[in-house]
């Protein structure tokens, strides 16, 4: 791309000496073509989970040409018919998903279900000979991570896990950046991701026909311990630990896979240390509303926080020795730190006026000016994605091409299992008070 002649390009101020370089990145196309493709070369998918993001990730599996889906299977029957409406055919719906993976016609399943319930579907499904899109966070354990990651490997399957912005064209080009040394070297990474509504505290409505007549409650609970029927529970899962992992597995996941993918880790970090608590929604949920993480990996120390009480928006910045990069939604913005030499200044006010003078008359011997500038030096670049891109289309479609070609996904089994363990280490950390450490040979959390 020539980014001189076909990109916007904007100078701050008449006769400014910095200027800001904007670009529109350019997504690939959607795996496929543009092409009817013949119904024997259509990848058949059916949806396990359909509430809020099934029906989500079911129109964004639809966007992706050669996908057609053939069944959707939910806990609450109203959410069949929100299924149907999503792909806009009246396809079989069910509450059993082993009537799903019993058929020999279904080649891949999306699993959009509460975590305490990935592990069973998504083994299950491994083998039935299925391939397997699960949400985030991949697992609702330890345990259940690895297991995951067995059945894949046992029964030679794909699975891709759901955190969608490693598939984004703006987390490619802050991959691209980091990766090139722009940035210098890195030692301190921080994110948040913060919000304030009762919806952002999954504080959802009840649907006016939720009851234990059309809910299979006892499917809901699974293995997680028994209690009555409790709408506000099964619609509102997340806020409580038999079903989800709080915020640190519906939003630290999203930043720390963003984080591994950016650069290049693919492993889980040696400790952690939770600070937080809950302050505002005090609606018998067991996760804190609060809550900022210090992670320790080799190379660098991330901070992430998290809080339901303020509008903060989402930002991801990495501090470099040479430079600055921040994300913030589909804009990415690297600014360089001024590292041109420069004579101390501060130190030496204590000096008497003879001895500066002789460090500045010798410091500008040993740094001589550089010559001419026949340029204006660029102070910020800004890369942003086109209007109404998508990074939830292009994650299906990494999907799907993997399922009709068998070459890698982009977050396989093991990246979405040491992101997920991420998350149960700052959860760890909280709940029991201390610093959690991971503990690889033994695949456990230490404390």
């Amino acid at each position: 791309m020539n980014a001189w002649t076909r990109r916007d390009f904007m100078r701050v101020g008449a006769g400014s000496a910095a200027a800001i370089k904007m670009t529109i990145l350019e997504p690939a196309a959607l795996w496929g073509t543009a092409h009817p493709m013949a119904p024997s070369d259509r990848i058949r998918f059916a949806s396990i989970g359909t509430g809020t993001r099934g029906c989500e990730l079911l129109a964004a599996s639809l966007a992706v040409p050669g996908t057609e889906c053939i069944a959707v299977c939910d806990l609450y029957d109203s959410r069949h018919e929100a299924a149907q409406e999503s792909v806009k055919s009246t396809v079989p719906a069910t509450r059993n998903y082993k009537e799903i993976l019993d058929r020999h016609d279904v080649d891949a399943v999306i699993v959009a279900v509460p975590d305490h319930q990935h592990r069973r579907i998504v083994v299950d499904a491994c083998a039935a000979g299925k391939d397997v899109y699960c949400e985030k966070p991949m697992s609702h354990s330890v345990a259940d991570g690895f297991a995951m990651v067995d059945a894949v490997r046992k029964n030679n399957r794909i699975l891709q896990v759901g955190s969608q912005r490693v598939s984004s064209i703006v987390y490619e080009k802050a991959r691209e950046i980091y990766s090139s040394g722009m940035l210098g070297e890195v030692f301190f990474i921080e994110g948040s991701s913060d919000r304030n509504t009762p919806s952002g505290a999954w504080v959802y409505p009840i649907p006016p026909d939720a009851s234990e007549q059309t809910i299979d409650w006892e499917a809901f609970l699974g293995d997680a311990p028994k209690r009555p029927f409790d709408a506000g529970r099964f619609f509102r899962w997340r806020c409580f630990a038999d079903y989800g992992e709080g915020l640190a597995g519906d939003l630290f996941v999203h930043l720390l896979s963003g984080i591994h993918f950016i650069t290049g880790t693919n492993e889980v970090a040696k400790r952690a240390q939770t600070s937080g608590g809950l302050f505002h929604w005090k609606d018998g949920r067991d996760f804190p509303d609060v809550i900022e993480t210090l992670y320790d990996y080799p190379k660098f120390r991330v901070v992430l926080r998290c809080n339901l009480n303020n509008d903060g928006g989402e930002p991801i910045r990495f501090h470099g020795t040479k430079g600055t990069m921040e994300i913030i939604g589909q804009t990415l913005t690297f600014t360089p730190q001024d590292i041109s030499p420069k004579p101390e200044t501060y130190s030496t006010k204590g000096w008497p006026e003879r001895l500066r003078k002789q460090y500045l008359e010798q410091w500008a011997i040993d740094h001589p000016l550089p010559g001419p500038l026949y340029y204006q030096p660029i102070a910020a670049e800004t890369f942003t994605a086109p209007f109404g891109y998508s990074d939830v289309s292009a994650h299906q479609a990494n999907f799907f091409s993997a399922v009709r070609t068998r070459k890698p996904v982009v977050e396989n089994e093991d990246f979405g299992n040491n992101a997920a363990i991420g998350c149960h280490l700052a959860n760890y950390a909280y709940f029991k008070n201390t610093i959690a450490i991971w503990d690889a040979d033994q695949k456990t959390i230490r404390g």
